[in-house]
């Protein structure tokens, strides 16, 4: 790197985001996770070993999974490739591969391709990494806020390492807080920011395990003060910096548990009123409405299943709205979700009867198919009797008198569905 470029990296540093200025660089700055990179943990062993698959990072935001993948990077030597679904489509993902293999012939050195938000890519963007993934020309490390199983096409998935990254802990954001404080290079050490314990816990915990929305509100609190001097950021100055309402809602703790409790027990017991009132606690405190909607479609299948098979359509439409548009306009499409559930007819026949068939699977293990009904395509199958005696049902005017049972023969007569 020349000095007008190591200059122009110095200068781009410097007027970068708070946030980005305080990005540790090494595992031991790295905070949280510590179940993935805790010594001793398997993605630290990964990491230590150089062993690095391609994987999944999937958490809440704000938890480090874009530093996580630059320290990878780092630790291993490796290059750095950011790739955007905005910016970026199949031609790139062709000269990106065709730099990769050029660079590890001349200089060793492996590719390691980080597509943040990849739940953004379409499928034949998802595809195309397929065949570079599985023959090792790239490593894949892909950042997802939203359910990988859901969002990544399932042949990527399965070439992939899926890791979870938790919220980040009060304590945790606590850390990072004063770090940025005292630290003179990337944070604010040469200002005279201070901040009193109070303040401080205050904003870790209205944080709710997301580090980057500490480290903004930080740096939107000192704007006022850029002049000099001593000064200190009190709760006030706090709460104008996080410029939303403060209410009693943890995203990581009791309180979500407590309120997506009410809901459901709300729409269970009809009253589409609290019920509309505990969404709304949800929604106004910053709850992720994807993961509401994911709790609606439950809710249709376990408190209403048959008794209203269209809840669940209105449940699955509701959930791919909100995927469509997001907040804030899908809050009325939740509410109306939330409405139509809670009036709905109640029956959890369909819950108990799959807990049942859950139990006897379990206990019971690998029960063979009947005979009859085993599928025979070939002719040895047929002349060991698979298909035999099996009675074509749409043949009878009454499906009833084919007399023929579905079960295994340890099973027969058993009933499931009350």
């Amino acid at each position: 790197m020349d000095l007008f470029e190591h200059k122009r990296q110095q200068n781009k540093r410097s007027r970068a985001p708070l946030a980005e200025r305080m990005r540790p660089r090494t595992l031991d700055d790295y905070v949280g996770q510590a179940h993935l990179v805790g010594e001793g943990k398997i993605l630290r062993r990964l990491i230590d070993q150089d062993r690095i698959p391609s994987m999944i990072f999937w958490g809440p935001p704000g938890t480090g999974k874009t530093t996580l993948a630059h320290i990878i990077a780092g630790a291993t030597g490796s290059h750095f490739v950011k790739f955007s679904a905005v910016e970026n489509g199949v031609k790139d993902v062709r000269r990106i591969v065709a730099e990769s293999i050029d660079r590890e012939k001349y200089s060793g050195k492996r590719t390691i391709l980080f597509i943040d938000e990849i739940h953004r890519f379409n499928k034949l963007q998802q595809d195309a990494f397929l065949p570079h993934v599985e023959d090792g020309t790239i490593v894949l490390i892909g950042a997802t806020t939203e359910n990988p199983s859901f969002e990544v096409n399932s042949a990527l998935l399965s070439r992939c390492r899926v890791f979870v990254l938790e919220a980040l802990s009060t304590e945790s954001i606590k850390d990072l807080i004063e770090r940025a404080l005292m630290d003179p290079l990337g944070g604010l050490g040469t200002k005279g920011i201070n901040m009193d314990e109070q303040s401080v816990e205050y904003l870790a915990h209205m944080a709710n395990g997301d580090a980057r929305t500490a480290l903004n509100a930080i740096e939107i609190a000192t704007e006022a003060f850029e002049s000099g001097g001593d000064v200190t950021i009190d709760k006030k100055a706090v709460e104008e910096a996080l410029q939303r309402t403060h209410l009693l809602y943890d995203r990581a703790g009791e309180e979500h548990y407590n309120i997506i409790s009410a809901l459901h027990k709300s729409m269970r017991g009809s009253d589409a009123d609290a019920a509309l009132y505990w969404l709304g606690r949800m929604l106004e405190g910053g709850e992720d409405p994807l993961y509401i909607a994911r709790r609606l479609v439950r809710f249709a299948s376990e408190d209403i299943g048959l008794a209203d098979p269209r809840a669940l359509e209105q449940a699955v439409a509701a959930y791919q709205a909100c995927h469509f548009i997001g907040m804030p306009e899908c809050g009325v499409v939740l509410a109306q979700c939330v409405a139509y559930l809670a009036q709905a007819p109640k029956s959890n026949a369909l819950y108990k009867a799959y807990n049942r068939v859950q139990k006897d699977v379990q206990e019971l293990q690998s029960l063979p198919v009947p005979l009859h009904l085993r599928n025979a395509p070939t002719t040895l199958m047929k002349n060991l009797g698979y298909g035999k005696g099996y009675k074509y049902t749409p043949a009878f005017n009454d499906p009833a008198h084919a007399d023929q049972s579905y079960l295994p023969e340890e099973l027969e007569g058993k009933k499931y569905l009350d």
